[in-house]
């Protein structure tokens, strides 16, 4: 009976580790992609959207210069420019975000270093 009550415990411990590590790298995430730097060496603030999607995690967008950065739920950001807000604006209002960044922001913009 003290096996299952230790058990417990211990599976109890690391799901509330597992959550915070996941916040900690969320809170960095969008700390690194609230700002960018542009190619003219100066700062752009990045604005972030939400989107319910299973695909995507966070998307941030820069009216400034056009950038996109798509934070994917496996960890990966990719990064955009040339996209115009009304396409920003199609993905995260779409049914499928997710479906609508594969089928018409990745093969259409071209992607920069995130």
């Amino acid at each position: 009976m003290k096996t299952r009550a230790i058990k417990f415990a211990v599976w109890t411990a690391l799901n509330s580790l597992r959550r915070e590590v996941r916040a900690l790298l969320r809170m960095r995430r969008d700390a690194r992609a609230a700002t960018i730097v542009t190619r003219a060496g100066r700062q752009a603030k990045m604005e972030p959207l939400t989107v319910k999607s299973t695909l995507i995690d966070a998307v941030y967008f820069s009216q400034e210069d056009g950038r996109l950065r798509v934070c994917l739920s496996n960890g990966e950001e990719r990064q955009f420019e040339g996209v115009a807000e009304s396409d920003v604006i199609a993905m995260v209002t779409s049914q499928s975000p997710g479906q609508y960044y594969i089928q018409n922001v990745r093969s259409r913009f071209r992607r920069i270093a995130a």
